[in-house]
């Protein structure tokens, strides 16, 4: 797949999540098996451009290309000096957000609020085009309300205005992230497009990746949360794509040495404090379903310096690899739903 000139090693993409798929959770997805992904969504609010947040948001150094960075917000004129400002930055793909559902997002008429009025997703479209010479892309849903989806028209707009790719996750706004993801309308969108289209929304296993491209005929597929604490699903999902066959389930000892790269690549982007914090989703994501992971989380929560937090999940695992060299797991059932 491309976009603009950037030939994708994959078809595999990093969804943007707003805290979660900071720089060192990107760089450890590529290095798993992610073909492409797509920064955290940062505001076009250009007061907010020297916060500590939206300044590690634009952090991008030594990531592999291409940089793609997501921006936020209800002005196109607003919109597009984001979008230089990125670029200079460092961006060499612009992303807009037209997806989120989240109320304080939504309240402020950003996100897929902006689906309520195409007029206005036509204009800012049409502003980050124009302003930057790299290419644009587009996360959306299928509308803002259930019998209102307007995703074919959205779509059309996009493609006019000179988007260069469209992720789509097949849920309204309304929906948030309950019931199961539609992705009929992603494939009509697909057939009435001539640029790449992303399919987005409950992947999870290398059979639902093939079975979602399969029906959809995207050129891609975006996963969110079902790579949170599981990087290594990018290569899985890539091997099963490539060979019909699974690749076998991730060690004890790789996990450790995966969470521990993590963490310290973490707590050295975020600093003390916020890297603590922050680390203790990645943490519980990870040991999610392993044996005795319940007790550990919540001695981990209460850790609250780096050293102590990565001291107690070194020892965790080490305790596991002394039960077992292979991953078990309590309750696989939950797991496979994780």
């Amino acid at each position: 797949m491309h976009i603009g000139p950037y030939q994708l090693k994959n078809r595999l993409i990093v969804a943007p999540m707003a805290g979660v798929t900071d720089r060192p959770f990107r760089m450890l997805c590529k290095r798993l098996g992610a073909g492409h992904a797509v920064s955290e969504m940062i505001t076009s609010n250009a007061m907010l451009y020297g916060s500590d947040k939206t300044r590690r948001r634009a952090n991008f150094e030594g990531e592999l290309a291409p940089v793609a960075v997501q921006i936020a917000g209800s002005d196109p004129a607003q919109m597009a000096e984001a979008a230089r400002h990125n670029v200079a930055a460092g961006a060499q793909i612009i992303d807009i957000n037209m997806g989120c559902p989240a109320k304080k997002v939504c309240n402020v008429l950003a996100g897929s609020a902006l689906l309520q009025d195409e007029d206005r997703v036509a204009r800012i479209l049409a502003a980050v085009v124009e302003a930057v010479d790299v290419p644009v892309t587009l996360k959306t849903r299928l509308g803002f309300r259930n019998g209102e989806e307007n995703v074919l028209r959205v779509a059309k707009l996009a493609e006019d205005s000179g988007i260069a790719a469209l992720a789509l996750h097949g849920r309204t706004r309304e929906d948030m992230y309950n019931g199961a993801a539609r992705f009929e309308l992603i494939a009509e969108v697909k057939r009435s497009l001539k640029i790449p289209v992303v399919a987005n929304g409950d992947i999870g296993t290398p059979e639902r990746a093939r079975q979602v491209l399969a029906e959809t005929g995207a050129d891609a597929i975006m996963i969110g949360r079902a790579a949170q604490g599981r990087p290594w699903i990018f290569r899985e999902i890539d091997h099963f794509l490539a060979t019909g066959s699974h690749l076998p389930p991730p060690r004890v000892s790789e996990i450790h040495a995966i969470l521990l790269e993590h963490l310290q690549d973490h707590y050295a982007f975020h600093g003390e404090y916020s890297g603590c914090r922050i680390a203790r989703k990645h943490i519980a994501w990870y040991t999610n379903g392993l044996r005795g992971s319940n007790e550990f989380r919540q001695h981990m929560y209460q850790q609250d310096s780096t050293a102590t937090q990565l001291a107690t999940v070194d020892n965790y695992f080490k305790q596991l690899a002394l039960d077992s060299e292979r991953l078990v797991y309590q309750d696989e059932s939950a797991r496979a739903a994780a």
